[in-house]
């Protein structure tokens, strides 16, 4: 890997620093809460196309075809968002990052408001996609590295809530309003974010890692408070970037060498296999598939949209306790049966009903 992306790939922290004890959290709060406006945005973004596609093709004469490349823009924005947002947030900070974010965000929803055609509609949905994913990487990045140890695990958590909460809102909402208002709605969040980041300290890891020593005392300062001691932490932090710059810098290639190549494709094929259980196909055509299957769209789509919050709220606390490889194995029994209760309940239905 390059410079740029060998030290951003994870946070700048250290998991066996002690971290100084906040004598006021509040802006370590405020600062969580303006990074995961981000992550509310990025589930606004994976929740609109489900709830606005009748209204979409129809005001506008999409064929399918056309809509399903609206849909897909969405991933191909983000996967070029996630490859970039990394470099970006290395050269002009976290902060940086998540304000290229929520602009892009915000001018992807404008062209989806006033679009007339397909072309317009399009352009809006890969500027919405690019955001959502450079939001994906810097977002939890940021929260990390702001987060004393403490309770930076059930902050990190917030990342994941608020990205279902986003796909959840958008859901609900867009059953009572047009497209076009769904899309207004979408601005909010993102907004949220970039006037909220101008009343924030930035990473003080990050400022730390460029050489801006000054402000890196003053951020950790204004996040830890006035009255806490701040001089074990930021001796620490310092410590553990001279450290990483002494360390030879990492190569891709690097990642195919016997001993991490084992590591590497257990990593990789949980990502990959994640994609292949149909997570965004079934997010980005919720509408589509309840309406085939018979059952109320609407009712459906409230039903899916606070299942995924209840479920990942209850997971969050759940993972530390029973372990990741437990619960990634509970996933992967239930998602199968039900991916092939799906496939052959429909067929089974059609055989009945045209025998009828």
């Amino acid at each position: 890997m390059s410079k740029a992306s060998d030290a951003v790939r994870e946070p700048l922290v250290d998991k066996n620093m002690a971290g100084s004890k906040p004598d006021q959290p509040w802006m370590v709060y405020l600062s969580t809460f303006v990074a995961v406006c981000g992550s509310f945005a990025f589930g606004s973004c994976a929740g609109y196309s489900s709830p606005a596609q009748a209204a979409i093709r129809n005001d506008l004469s999409l064929t399918i075809a056309e809509f399903s490349l609206f849909g897909s823009l969405l991933t191909f924005g983000a996967m070029i968002g996630a490859i970039t947002s990394g470099p970006i947030a290395d050269l002009v900070g976290r902060k940086g990052a998540m304000r290229v974010s929520s602009a892009f965000c915000v001018v992807g929803w404008l062209a989806i408001i006033f679009a007339k055609g397909v072309v317009a509609l399009d352009l809006g949905r890969l500027a919405t996609g690019y955001g959502m994913g450079a939001f994906s990487y810097v977002v939890p990045i940021f929260i990390a590295e702001i987060a004393p140890k403490t309770f930076r695990g059930a902050l990190t958590t917030l990342n994941q809530i608020l990205i279902c909460t986003g796909v959840s809102v958008s859901f609900i909402i867009g059953t009572l309003v047009t497209w076009r208002v769904l899309a207004l709605i979408g601005i909010i969040p993102c907004a949220a974010s970039f006037l909220g980041l101008f009343f924030i300290p930035e990473s003080p890891r990050w400022l730390a890692k460029v050489g801006r020593d000054t402000e890196f005392e003053a951020a950790l300062r204004k996040l830890r408070g006035k009255k806490a001691d701040i001089s074990e932490e930021a001796a620490e932090i310092q410590d553990y970037i001279e450290t990483l710059e002494r360390l030879p810098k990492a190569k891709m290639l690097d990642l195919f060498q016997r001993r991490y190549i084992r590591s590497v494709l257990i990593a990789f094929g949980l990502m990959v296999f994640q994609q292949f259980g149909g997570i965004n196909g079934i997010c980005f055509y919720t509408s589509s598939i309840f309406e085939q299957a018979g059952f109320p769209t609407r009712l459906g789509m409230i039903i899916y949209a606070v299942l995924q919050v209840v479920i990942t709220a209850l997971n969050a606390p759940i993972v530390d306790r029973a372990g990741r490889k437990p619960l990634l194995l509970v996933n992967k029994m239930s998602l199968e049966k039900i991916l092939t209760g799906n496939k052959l309940t429909p067929r089974s239905c059609g055989r009945f009903l045209q025998q009828g």
